[in-house]
C-alpha cells in the first residue's frame, strides 16, 4: 500500500513525498481512509508509529476545499482544532501541520502557556484554518475573545489520556460544548480508560475504534538493557555509558524537575554537551533546547516525562532511564523515543533496589522478564571504577561494605531464578541477625547483599 492509494490530496502527497515517505504505517493505513469518510475515530497506537500524520494528512485533504489566498480574516475561520496536553507536543503537531500543508494556502497557528498571550493574538486575528492548542491557553484566548470556535468542523484530541491525567477533563468538556458546529471528532489515547470511554459516549457518534498496538507492548526494534546500580553511583554510570557506547545523541529521563536539572548540570560539568528540559524552564529556553537537540548541536537531553512528550527525533539511537517511571506505561513511551520508523535503538535503564516495585510493574505489563545485567565497576557492592575508597582504618563503614561483593557473586546471583533469590532484612541489621531469622529480600535488593547473606530457599 502507498500513500497515493489512500485518497489524499495531490498537494498533501507532494509534501509527503518530499519527506521521503512512500508507504503508510499501520495506524496511518487504517485511520486515514476512515477519517476521509468523515467518521469519528477512537484510536490507540504506541508512540513512534506515525500517529500524528495519521490525522494530519486526512484533515488537510478534507479542508483543502476551503484553502484560499484572501487577506480577509473572515475567509480563514478556525475549521480544525487540535488539542494536546503539553506545549512540546503542541509544537510538534504544529510542525507536522506546517510540513504537510506546504503546498496549500491554509493558515495554521499554535498557542500554549508559558508564552505572552498578547503576542499570540495578532496571528489569531488574521485568521487561521487550523489551530493547535493546549486546553488551558485555548480557554484563555476564548475568554479574551481572540478565538472563535463557531465554525470548527473537526475536533482532535491527541494523547487524551494525558490530558485527563493532568486534570484537564472539565476544560475538555467545556471546549467540546463550545464546538457546536463540529461534524467530526478524532480522539487518540494510549489507553481507553473509563473517562475516555465516557467522553466518547458523550461527544462522539459511533466512533470507529482503531487499536494498532497495545500499550503494554514495547517496540521490538528497541533493545532493552537494565543495569542494577546504587542510587549514589547512577550519575557516574550515566557518564560511563555515554562514553563507552560512544552515544552521538541520547535522551536521559528523570522523574523530577530537580533531578533533571541537577543531572544536566553535572553532565555539562563533566564535559558533555548537555541540557535539561523541564517545566520550571522558561518556554523560550525549552524551545531553544529542543531545537538544538533536533539539529544535532546538543548531544545529551535530560528530560522529565512531560517535557519530552511529542519530541520526535529521527534515528535517535539511545535513551537512558536514569530512574524508572512509577507508571509502567511511561516506560513504553520513554523507550519509544528510539527505534522509530523501523530503525533500531537501545534503551538503557538504571535500577536501584528502591525501584523494585516499578521494575516488577514494568515486567508485568510487558509480560516478559527483563534481566538485570551488572556493569563491571558499577555493580552493587563493588568498588566504583571512578571513586574507589582508599584503604586503611580511615575508610568508613559504608565504604567497606561497598567493596564487599565481587562481580562474580553478583553474576552468580543474577543467574538464580527470581523465585529462589534470597530475601533478607536490611544490611544494617545483618551482622547481629541469625541466618535462620532473615526475611526474604526483594529480588533487586538481593543483588546488593554480600554473598554470605545470600540465603536460598
Amino acid at each position: 500500500m502507498t500513500f497515493a492509494s489512500l485518497g489524499l490530496a495531490p498537494e498533501v502527497l507532494k509534501a509527503v513525498a518530499e519527506q521521503g515517505y512512500e508507504h503508510p504505517t499501520l495506524i496511518q493505513a487504517q485511520a486515514i481512509p476512515v477519517i476521509l469518510q468523515g467518521r469519528d475515530v477512537l484510536g490507540a497506537a504506541q508512540t513512534g508509529t506515525g500517529k500524528t500524520a495519521a490525522f494530519t494528512l486526512p484533515i488537510l485533504t478534507k479542508i483543502a476545499k476551503h484553502a484560499n489566498t484572501s487577506a480577509s480574516p473572515a475567509r480563514h475561520p478556525i475549521r480544525v482544532l487540535i488539542l494536546t496536553p503539553t506545549r512540546e507536543l503542541a509544537d510538534q503537531v504544529s510542525e507536522s501541520v506546517t510540513t504537510y500543508s506546504k503546498y496549500m494556502p491554509l493558515r495554521s497557528h499554535v498557542v500554549f502557556g508559558g508564552m505572552d498571550i498578547k503576542a499570540q493574538i495578532p496571528k489569531l486575528r488574521e485568521g487561521v484554518e487550523i489551530l493547535v492548542a493546549t486546553p488551558g491557553r485555548l480557554l484563555d484566548h476564548i475568554q479574551q475573545k481572540s478565538v472563535n470556535l463557531s465554525q470548527v468542523e473537526i475536533l482532535i484530541l491527541d494523547e487524551a489520556d494525558r490530558m485527563l491525567d493532568m486534570g484537564f477533563i472539565l476544560d475538555i468538556r467545556k471546549i467540546f460544548e463550545l464546538c457546536t458546529t463540529r461534524k467530526q471528532t478524532l480522539l487518540f489515547s494510549a489507553t481507553f480508560a473509563p473517562e475516555i470511554k465516557k467522553l466518547a459516549e458523550d461527544f462522539m457518534h459511533e466512533p470507529e475504534v482503531i487499536e494498532v498496538a497495545r500499550q503494554n507492548s514495547a517496540n521490538e526494534s528497541v533493545k532493552q538493557e537494565l543495569h542494577p546500580v546504587e542510587n549514589s553511583r547512577k550519575k557516574a554510570l550515566v557518564a560511563h555509558l555515554i562514553r563507552t557506547h560512544n552515544m552521538g545523541q541520547v535522551i536521559v529521563f528523570c522523574r523530577t524537575k530537580i533531578g533533571a536539572e541537577q543531572l544536566g548540570r553535572e553532565l555539562k560539568r563533566a564535559g558533555f554537551s548537555a541540557e535539561a528540559i523541564h517545566g520550571d524552564r522558561t518556554q523560550q529556553s525549552r524551545l531553544e533546547t529542543l531545537a538544538a537537540f533536533k539539529d544535532g548541536t546538543l548531544k545529551v537531553l535530560v528530560a522529565t516525562d512531560v517535557a519530552a512528550r511529542g519530541l520526535d527525533i529521527n534515528e535517535l539511537p539511545f535513551v537512558i532511564n536514569f530512574e524508572l517511571p512509577t507508571n509502567p506505561e511511561d516506560y513504553v513511551h520513554r523507550i519509544g523515543r528510539t527505534g522509530r520508523a523501523g530503525a533500531s535503538g537501545i534503551a538503557i535503564s538504571l535500577v536501584a533496589p528502591e525501584e523494585e516495585k516499578a521494575y516488577l510493574g514494568i515486567q508485568k505489563m510487558l509480560k516478559r522478564d527483563l534481566p538485570l545485567i551488572p556493569v563491571i565497576g558499577f555493580s552493587p557492592g563493588t568498588t566504583p571504577l571512578e571513586t574507589a575508597p582508599q584503604s586503611g582504618r580511615g575508610r568508613d563503614r559504608s565504604a567497606a561494605r561497598s567493596s564487599a561483593v565481587p562481580v562474580a557473586a553478583l553474576t552468580r546471583n543474577m543467574n538464580t531464578p527470581p523465585s529462589s533469590r534470597a530475601r533478607s532484612q536490611s544490611y544494617d541489621e545483618m551482622p547481629d541477625a541469625p541466618l535462620s531469622k532473615l526475611k526474604r529480600a526483594p529480588q533487586i535488593a538481593a543483588l546488593f547483599l554480600p554473598p554470605k547473606y545470600q540465603v536460598t530457599q
